[in-house]
């Protein structure tokens, strides 16, 4: 095992220049093996998760969920709240910004995000609360892509850009996350449901963070600085991928649905027959206001 992880560190540095030593020494770091385990027996238990739950009842789940969201939620205020004060002490270039311009607030900005690292492992927890409940149609491929990258992801960033340029689309990202994970807990109460309306715009949000992301990922690209290029055109593509999938997951979730509403609604007038007769609905649509269908889980 040590010759192997020699090896492996010696391959990375190869590739990617010499490591930053500010992180020497930091829980998980020094070495991607743990890192690299987490993620296999994550993807591992993606796999063989709905098959020890196929024949046996779903778990509720509701009142660890509503902490666990509470916790994930306090987490990304955190964290985005660290980020934005950091980069503004730090006094930040907005177009470039290299990983050792601003003294102490690069280490407060570096601390911040070894959270943000570490979050990504806590955020595996969402896919094994599908499998619990047997949610499987919410494991699709971009909820399995995107958790499973991330992690990965950020270990490599940690180890040689933890800071500079690297902030934008983390503190964009902890500011979604405060949206979605209190979403998230507060769906968990049933009587909280009725008035939650803000699903649809979380991932309109997300699409906005990603293309924001590419246009200041790009400013590093027009006008450079010492952040390394390789990052950013890495991080630009990477970008273009979560767009490509998110994408499609909206136009799958919310147009697809706003036309088979549409449908529906012109069959019902077409039949002679109306959604509520004398006050009361019909079945089908009491049952669509009472028992509403879970909706994917992007991130």
């Amino acid at each position: 095992m040590e010759h192997f992880d020699a090896s492996q560190s010696t391959y990375f540095r190869a590739l990617l220049g010499p490591r930053d030593t500010r992180v020497k020494g930091w829980f998980l770091l020094d070495n991607y093996i743990p890192t690299f385990i987490c993620s296999s027996i994550y993807l591992l238990i993606v796999w063989l998760g709905p098959k020890y739950m196929k024949n046996r009842q779903p778990f509720s789940c509701r009142g660890i969920l509503v902490l666990y969201n509470l916790g994930l939620t306090l987490l990304s205020l955190y964290m985005f709240f660290e980020l934005v004060t950091g980069v503004w002490e730090g006094k930040y270039n907005f177009f470039c910004q290299g990983t050792r311009n601003a003294g102490e607030s690069d280490m407060k900005i570096i601390r911040v995000l070894w959270w943000y690292y570490f979050s990504k492992l806590i955020e595996f927890m969402d896919t094994f609360f599908f499998i619990l409940r047997k949610n499987n149609h919410q494991i699709t491929v971009l909820h399995v892509y995107h958790h499973a990258s991330m992690l990965n992801i950020w270990w490599f960033v940690m180890n040689w850009v933890p800071c500079g340029h690297s902030y934008f689309g983390a503190t964009l990202n902890s500011f979604i996350h405060v949206l979605m994970y209190s979403y998230y807990g507060l769906s968990s109460v049933p009587s909280m449901r009725p008035y939650l309306w803000w699903k649809k715009y979380i991932t309109q949000g997300q699409l906005i963070q990603f293309v924001l992301t590419i246009i200041q990922t790009s400013c590093g690209v027009i006008w450079p600085c010492t952040f390394p290029l390789g990052w950013l055109y890495f991080q630009i593509g990477y970008m273009i991928s979560l767009i490509t999938l998110f994408t499609n997951f909206y136009i799958q979730t919310y147009n697809k649905k706003g036309t088979s509403r549409r449908k529906d609604h012109l069959k019902d007038h077409q039949n002679g027959s109306a959604a509520a007769v004398n006050g009361h609905t019909n079945s089908f649509t009491s049952l669509e206001n009472h028992v509403k269908p879970r909706k994917q889980r992007k991130d």
